[in-house]
């Protein structure tokens, strides 16, 4: 049984209409911006390598990278071990939206937990930040205890 019902996702959709809403004045997606936050944390990816991180197929891939280029988001370089291929990399005006981006998430989880006592807030936030680097750790170590939970769900146990 999942005792958290699932409530950081829910929220984290929550805020994440709120991105998705201020990035269109930026006239950004929500696909472009993961695309953006793909090659901010791989610079010098390839196309290719992208259509495999990102699952989707190569046309689309082009096609967005084509339009941030136009955008003044990402730029593209011919790989010099593959004159074939191109490297990704995000610009400046890309990293700009990052900070952005983090502003948004900032200023609505700040509000969010405004009206929690400073001791719930604090306790809060310590245990999310537990949560956060336990999740971390298993996603570093390429999430070793989850295909036996997964398949303990499949059938209907607890995990």
């Amino acid at each position: 049984m999942d005792a958290s019902k699932r409530q950081i996702t829910k929220i984290a959709r929550e805020v994440n209409k709120l991105v998705i809403r201020t990035m269109k004045d930026s006239g950004i997606g929500s696909g472009e911006m993961d695309l953006i936050h793909l090659v901010r944390h791989h610079p010098g990816i390839s196309q290719k390598e992208a259509c495999l991180q990102l699952n989707m197929d190569k046309g689309a891939v082009a096609r967005r990278t084509a339009n941030l280029e136009v955008k003044g988001y990402l730029v593209r370089e011919s790989n010099p071990a593959d004159g074939r291929s191109q490297l990704l990399y995000a610009t400046e005006k890309a990293e700009r939206l990052k900070t952005s981006k983090a502003a948004v998430e900032t200023a609505f989880y700040g509000w969010l937990l405004a009206e929690l006592p400073q001791e719930e807030k604090a306790a809060f936030t310590g245990t999310l930040n537990k949560l956060y680097l336990r999740a971390k750790g298993e996603s570093r170590s390429g999430f070793p205890h989850m295909p036996a939970l997964l398949a303990q769900e499949r059938e209907g146990g607890d995990a």
